[in-house]
Formats: C-alpha cells, structure tokens, sequence
C-alpha cells in the first residue's frame, strides 16, 4: 500500500512573484547596481528561477543581464550512488564567469550538497570576483556550511517532510507546498 500525502500551501501565485521581485530588489541593493554581474540557475527549478530574476532584474535597471543554466548531476557528491545512470542535462554557460558576482540561484536549500557541487561546476568556468546564493526556500537542515545571500522564505521543516515547488513553465501554476506525511 502506498503511503498518502498531505499537502499544505505556504506560498500562492502572487506571494511567489512578490517574493521573486523582492529577491530581485535585494541582489540590486547589495552590489550597488548589476555592473559585472551574471545570474546562473541550477537545472531545473533553479533555472526557472533564474530566468525570472533575470526578468525582474533587467525591468528594474533597464540593462540585459548574461543568464547561464547549470547542469550539476556529475559534480554531486552521491552521482555514482544515487542512480545507476545519471541524467545529464546540458548546462549552457557562454559568457566568462571570471571577475563577474555570479548570482547562483536554486529553488531550494536543504542540505547545502547542491550548492557545493554547483559553486565546484562554476569554478571550473573560471573564477568569479564572487559568488552569491539566492534561493527560493530555505528549510534547514544543512549538513555543509553553505549559508543563502538571498532567502525568499525560510520554511522550518522536518525530514520527513518535502518541499514541492511548483512553476507555471513546468507545472502549470506557481505555488510552494510542505508534503507531509499522513498518520494513520
């Protein structure tokens, strides 16, 4: 028998876009403009993500910004563990990452083992004046010391919960759930 899940809303369509914007506002704010400035997702969600801060950036600042999608599955740490044949999707990065702030952007933080891989990946693209991490959700549970520079909402979780975030570009609507699990 399958085991039920129960989902709970913690973000609907309009929070999740005041939450982009707000996101977008703070990467301004805190490098004083977007001079040298590139914004890289983490496939998939991530780049979804990235693709809409990049939107929101260029809106408010009137200026094209150089996005890149990040395909991580041969830098992770469990690649040879996890699945006997990885998916590898393509990353596409075709601007210099060196003396550039990389904005690196994923949906979610949970144990920090994404974004090690994800800043190993970019480090091979050259070196950036720095990297910054912007993340949708942040649930805790880090078990490498990776800390977000930009947080849309911290949600405190359990392991036995998930976060599930759905985009309108692959899920038909925009929304942040907790799949908890139901008790008998």
């Amino acid at each position: 028998m399958s085991e039920e899940k129960k989902l709970i809303e913690v973000m609907d369509a309009p929070s999740f876009s005041r939450t982009v914007t707000r996101i977008a506002h703070e990467i301004i704010e805190r490098n004083k403009g977007v001079d040298d400035m590139a914004v890289i997702g983490i496939r998939t969600r991530g780049a979804i993500l990235a693709e809409r801060l990049v939107s929101a950036i260029e809106k408010i600042e009137n200026i094209s910004l150089p996005l890149g999608l990040l395909d991580i599955t041969l830098y992770r740490d469990d690649v040879h563990t996890r699945l006997e044949q990885p998916v590898v999707q393509k990353t596409e990065i075709i601007f210099r990452v060196s003396n550039k702030v990389v904005i690196l952007v994923d949906d979610v933080l949970f144990t920090g083992r994404t974004a090690r891989a994800a800043l190993d990946a970019i480090i091979d693209f050259g070196r950036p004046k720095c990297i910054q991490l912007a993340v949708l959700i942040d649930r805790g549970h880090r078990e490498l010391p990776i800390r977000a520079d930009y947080v849309g909402k911290n949600i405190p979780t359990s392991f036995s919960e998930r976060v599930v975030v759905k985009m309108e570009e692959q899920d038909g609507a925009d929304g942040v759930y907790i799949e908890k699990p139901t008790e008998e």
